[in-house]
This record gives C-alpha cells, structure tokens and sequence, in this order.
C-alpha cells in the first residue's frame, strides 16, 4: 500500500516550496505558518510508507513460523493472585519440621517481601504429598485430580522473577516488562503466526472472577496493530460484548449499517492509509460472522453429558471448568492463544480453608482439559501452562509477636516458584530445576521468566529475539533483552 497521494511531497517539492516562500517579503510568523503544513505532510508521509510498507495486507491471515513447530495454539491458564506452590507442588520435609521456629536470618539476608517483617517464623504445609504416575510426580493432595495426569505435565520449580508486586509481576510475566505499554504474550503470537480461523478472534480472553491486578492491560496489544489485542468473552449474556442486535433491529438492518461503515472506512483508508483503518474494517467483517459463530461456540449444551461430567461444567452457569470446556472448543475451532485468568489466590491470610476452596475451583477443570485434549488428539499440538505472576513465602504471614494466629497466610515471594507445562512439544512426566531445603532460592537449573517466554516461543516454531516489531527507533520484543530456551523441558 502506498502513502495517500495528498501527502505524498518529494523532498524536491518541499525545497521549492520553502524557497518560494522565502523569497516573498513574509514575517518569520507567516513562514512557519505557510510552510509547517508542508513540512508535516512530509513528515507524515514519511511515517505512512513506513508502517505500511512493513504492514502485511491481513495482520491476522496465517503465517508460516521461523521453523518447524511442536505447538501451534496455546491455552494458558493464570491464577491470579499467586498460589502456594509450597502447598501444591513443593514437598520441604526440612520447612515442614521446622514450622513455627524463627527463620535463620543468613536466609533473609538481601530478600525482601511485600508486606512481612519483624520477626519471621518458617511455615510448613498442612498438606500430605504422594508421587503419582510412572514419573512419580509429587504433588499435593489438594489436587487429586491434577495428579491423575502427573505423567503429562513437567513442573518447573524453579521459575523466579523481577517484580514483588502482583500489577508489575502480572505484566513482567505476560509481556516482559513491569509497566504497561507493551504487547502481551498472547498479542506477540497472533503478531508472530496468524489465526487459522477468520470467524473468530485469534486471542480470546476468559475469566472466572474478577481480572484484578494489572486487569485488561494483560491481553491489551500495546504498540502492536490493535488487530493482535485479546478479546474477552464472557461467562453470562452476550458471550461478546455488543454482537447481538439492537432491540429492534433486524440482521438486514444491521447488514445496511456494516455496509455503510465499511464504505465510509475504505474511503478514509484511501485517504490517509492509516493501517488502523484497515483493522477497523476487517473487525467489523468478523463482528458479522460471529453473530451467528460464537452463540453456537460458546453453548456449552452441544456438548455430551460425558464430557460435562468430565469437566464438571454446567451449561448457564459461570466457572473456571466451564471455561476450560470452551477453551478446548476455540482451540478446535482454529483459536491461536485461549488465556483463563482464575481470580482470588491472594492468600495472605486465610491459607488453611481458602487455598482448597480455590483448588477445588480448579483441579478438575485443568485436569479434564488436558484428558480431553489428548482423547481427541490435540494435546501434541496444544500447549497448556499453569501458572502465576509470582509465588509464596516459606514463611507465615499473620504471626503476632507470640507466635500465635488463628488464620496465617503467606507472603508474596518472587525468587522461586512453580509452574507446570503440557502437551505442544512438552517432555511430561518432567521435574525441573531444585531449591533449597526451605523454598527460598533456586539451586540448581534456574528458570527466569524470560527464559520461559522464550521456550514457549520457540514450541510455536518463533525465534525470540528475531520476533521484534520496531517501535519509537527501537526494535522490541516480548524478552526484552533476555532468554534463553530451556531444551531440557522439549520432548
């Protein structure tokens, strides 16, 4: 596409202007006033062939990956918050013995913590752990259902970050950086890869209580064409904001007005070649066709009983298994990335009744989608990750000066924690990486963010640091400057 023709002055031209003028007896004021239209016109035409020089014709039409791929969708499920992997998936027989005593302070020494302080005692879990499947898995009894699968998942134990805060952790993990403004993870592999579907949007957001944290800025495009931005189907209504018609308005009298509105944008598309303007009209072609594709999408009922029951979902009624059922439906409908943001895992107090209330939200869900999943065959090519922005502290939050609380909980802890990966390339039945006897620090094969980013990249065929989009001068990307592939975690 070329620049507008109305814009589009030589830097000849624009001398000859600027000579023009300056040979007319002006005040400085009239030059800068005459001339500083042609100048801008200059200057904008020189951004407009840039951006769409570079702009494909379809953002969103599928493109062949940098090389050959184990995965080719993802569902990503973040529970948000922050889980205890200490109660979940780290089995410390030492931390649990020494529950109640005084942290050693060679421990704390450089650490620091959200909101803990003063004297710090060492907390144990109250949990029984078990090794399940032929790996031996360990993994706590607050996920019975989870454990069934123990042999198709590789924990990460090691994963640790930059950012205490759940806001600033939440989007370091999601799009590399600790402060809004930057593509989420979801919109770097629409921008990277494609859809394979044109009646759906390629990242489709789900959400099961409220987004809290960092909120919408998790699946917002930031300097990415706005096409690559997650949209968020709901649990109730509409599935889709504002895609059922007016009262009083019939699908000919809608048809009329998309008409119209397409018309008028391919006329300013024309006029200013703003690549925006082209994304605007390609979403109002596929707001049209999910009027009739995402009701029958998003209508649990179609499915068998069996698989309900699976699952534990109840058509009409929201929940995190609920929405792990239509994951599995988007995916097979040709959804790029499905992330399920899970709310309420902020324990800092409560641990004892709200931690299992949470899992039990949850175990079945995630457990059943993997099943489901590998029963019809998409597990080789789905990648599924379970995670957090940040984990818990080895240490109780809660403790009075004596020693004593009625509901302790635990700390925000960014140094280590877990994470759990399958299908899409994933070697299951895998533990990875080791911390030390209390949870506090990695000791042996540490994993950044960055470096988890980077492996899920290149499980979608994508090369991390040749996947940049050019923005203000500089070329970015979703590890920032960072990364590299853990290959022990590739099957």
């Amino acid at each position: 596409m070329s620049p507008p023709s109305r814009t589009r002055v030589s830097r000849r031209q624009s001398h000859a202007l600027l000579m023009m003028e300056s040979t007319d007896d002006v005040s400085r004021r009239q030059f800068f006033q005459r001339s500083g239209l042609n100048l801008g016109a200059v200057a904008l035409a020189s951004l407009l062939h840039e951006q769409t020089m570079a702009a494909p014709a379809d953002p969103l039409a599928a493109r062949q990956p940098m090389f050959k791929p184990r995965a080719r969708r993802v569902i990503y499920l973040h529970m948000i918050g922050a889980p205890s992997q200490l109660d979940l998936f780290e089995n410390k027989p030492e931390l649990n013995q020494r529950h109640g005593q005084d942290c050693p302070e060679s421990l704390l020494k450089g650490r620091r913590f959200a909101f803990i302080g003063g004297k710090l005692k060492l907390a144990g879990t109250q949990w029984k752990y078990a090794r399940h499947g032929q790996s031996g898995q360990e993994i706590s009894e607050l996920l019975p259902h989870l454990a069934t699968v123990a042999d198709e998942i590789a924990i990460v134990k090691t994963l640790h970050t930059e950012e205490i805060n759940h806001a600033p952790a939440q989007m370091f993990l999601h799009t590399g950086f600790g402060r809004g403004g930057r593509p989420s993870f979801g919109s770097w592999v629409t921008y990277g890869l494609g859809t394979e579907n044109r009646e759906l949007p390629a990242y489709v957001v789900l959400l099961s209580g409220p987004p809290g944290g960092a909120g919408t800025s998790l699946w917002a495009n930031g300097f990415l064409p706005s096409v690559h931005q997650g949209v968020q189907f709901r649990s109730s209504g509409d599935p889709v904001l504002f895609l059922s018609n007016p009262k009083g308005q019939t699908q000919s009298d809608r048809r009329r007005i998309f008409d119209a509105v397409k018309t008028l944008n391919e006329r300013h598309l024309a006029d200013v070649g703003d690549p925006e303007i082209a994304t605007r009209i390609r979403q109002y072609e596929m707001a049209a066709r999910m009027q009739t594709s995402v009701p029958e999408l998003a209508d649990l009922a179609q499915e068998p009983k069996s698989v309900l029951d699976l699952y534990g979902a109840k058509p009409g009624v929201a929940s995190f298994a609920g929405n792990c059922l239509l994951a599995r439906r988007l995916i097979e409908r040709g959804v790029r990335v499905v992330e399920l943001y899970d709310a309420d895992w902020d324990h800092h107090s409560g641990l004892a009744t709200r931690l299992p209330a949470k899992c039990r939200d949850v175990d079945q869900g995630m457990a059943a989608l993997i099943q489901d999943l590998k029963a019809r065959g998409l597990l080789d090519d789905t990648l599924v990750i379970w995670g957090a922005e940040f984990g818990r502290t080895p240490l109780a939050q809660g403790i009075d000066g004596d020693g004593k609380s009625t509901k302790p909980g635990r700390d925000h802890h960014k140094d280590a924690y877990t994470v759990w990966l399958a299908g899409g390339g994933i070697k299951g039945g895998l533990t990875y990486g080791r911390t030390d006897d209390f949870g506090f620090s990695p000791v042996e094969d540490p994993v950044h963010v960055h470096d988890l980013n980077a492996t899920v990249l290149r499980l979608l065929g994508l090369d991390h640091e040749r996947l940049t989009f050019k923005y203000q001068g500089r070329e970015f990307r979703l590890t920032d400057v960072h990364g590299q592939v853990v290959r022990a975690l590739l099957a």
